[in-house]
C-alpha cells in the first residue's frame, strides 16, 4: 500500500522561513540545502505506477527522457517537466528524489509525466534548449499512447531556466511544427520569462554562456515578448522568496497575458516558499501548488 504524502517536518519549515529573507545572496549553497532537505522526506512519498527512465529522443546523450505512468492509464493528460539550471547546469535528476518528485505526484493523480533532460550551455547555445522543448514534444505526441497518456492532452510544466524554453516553445510559432505546437497549456513555476544580464541578476554569466552578449538574442529568448491573443493556456506561480527578478518577471509575464487576452491567467503565489521549494515539495503534504496546477488541467485554463 502506498503512503500518505510526507508533512514538511517543522525543522524543514523552520529552515525556509529562515532561508527565504536572504535566498537570493547566497543561491546556489541555499538551493544545496533545500535540496538534500526535500530529497530526505520525499524518501517516504508515495511513488504510485511505474517509470520507464533514458528514453531517447535525440541523438546527444542528454536528449533522454524518464516517463511515469498512473497503474492503468488510458487517454490520461500528459506533463512534460522541463528543469532548471540557469542555463549552463542542471539534470532531471538534481537527487535521486528530486525532480522524479514532480512526475510521482502526477500518477498519484492520474496524470502520465514527463521528465525532460536537456542540453547545456556553452558547448550549446540558444536556442538549443528550445529546441530539444520542440523534440521532446514530438517524440511524446508519436510514442506517449503506449504509456498510457492521451497525445492531444500535452502540457509542459518547467522551473526556472526551463521556463524559458519552455515559455519560448509554447509562444513562439517559429519553433512549432506544421499544425502547432501540439500543447494543450503551459504551467511556469518560478521561470525566468525575461533574459537580461543585468548586474543585480546573479545569473548573467549563465545568461551570456548561452544567449551570448547580443541584447536582440536575450529579446528574442523572453518569453514575455512572445505573448499573444492566441497563445495557449498559461498558469503561473511564483514563490515568495525568488531568485532575484524572477518574481517580477512572472508578474509582467501574468500582466502581459491578462492585456492580451481580456482576462487574467491563473497565477499562484506560494507564501513561505522559495525558489527551490516550490517545485522540491510537489509529493508531499503541501497541496497548494499542485491542486492548482490539477484544476488548471481539469478546467483547460
Amino acid at each position: 500500500m502506498n503512503p500518505s504524502p510526507p508533512e514538511i517536518p517543522p525543522a524543514l519549515l523552520a529552515m525556509m522561513a529562515d532561508l527565504g529573507p536572504k535566498w537570493g545572496s547566497a543561491i546556489t549553497e541555499n538551493t544545496r540545502i533545500q535540496s538534500a532537505a526535500f530529497s530526505e522526506i520525499l524518501r517516504d512519498a508515495p511513488k504510485l505506477g511505474t517509470a520507464e527512465r533514458e528514453l531517447a529522443y535525440g541523438e546527444d546523450p542528454r536528449q533522454v527522457l524518464d516517463v511515469f505512468s498512473p497503474p492503468q492509464a488510458r487517454d490520461a493528460p500528459v506533463v512534460i517537466f522541463v528543469h532548471g539550471g540557469a542555463f549552463v547546469v542542471g539534470k532531471k535528476d538534481r537527487t535521486p528524489e528530486i525532480y522524479s518528485n514532480v512526475c510521482w505526484y502526477l500518477t498519484r493523480h492520474d496524470i502520465v509525466g514527463v521528465n525532460l533532460e536537456y542540453r547545456l550551455a556553452p558547448q550549446h547555445k540558444y536556442p538549443s534548449g528550445i529546441e530539444d522543448v520542440a523534440a521532446a514534444v514530438a517524440w511524446v505526441r508519436a510514442n506517449i499512447g503506449r504509456f498510457g497518456g492521451n497525445p492531444e492532452r500535452i502540457y509542459l510544466l518547467a522551473h526556472s531556466a526551463g521556463g524559458a524554453h519552455a515559455g519560448c516553445y509554447a509562444f513562439n510559432k517559429r519553433f512549432h511544427p506544421p499544425g502547432g505546437s501540439g500543447l494543450s497549456g503551459l504551467i511556469l513555476v518560478s521561470s525566468r520569462v525575461r533574459i537580461d544580464a543585468r548586474p543585480d541578476n546573479p545569473n548573467a554569466a549563465n545568461v551570456h554562456a548561452y544567449f551570448g552578449t547580443d541584447p536582440e538574442r536575450m529579446q528574442d529568448g523572453s518569453v514575455v515578448n512572445h505573448v499573444a491573443p492566441d497563445v495557449i493556456p498559461t498558469m503561473i506561480a511564483i514563490a515568495q522568496w525568488e531568485n532575484p527578478l524572477l518574481d517580477i518577471y512572472g508578474m509582467e509575464l501574468a500582466y502581459r497575458l491578462a492585456e492580451a487576452k481580456g482576462r487574467a491567467p491563473r497565477t499562484v503565489w506560494l507564501a513561505g516558499h522559495n525558489h527551490n521549494s516550490s517545485i522540491a515539495h510537489l509529493n508531499t503534504a503541501d497541496d497548494r501548488l499542485g491542486r492548482e496546477i490539477r484544476e488548471f488541467i481539469r478546467l483547460g485554463h
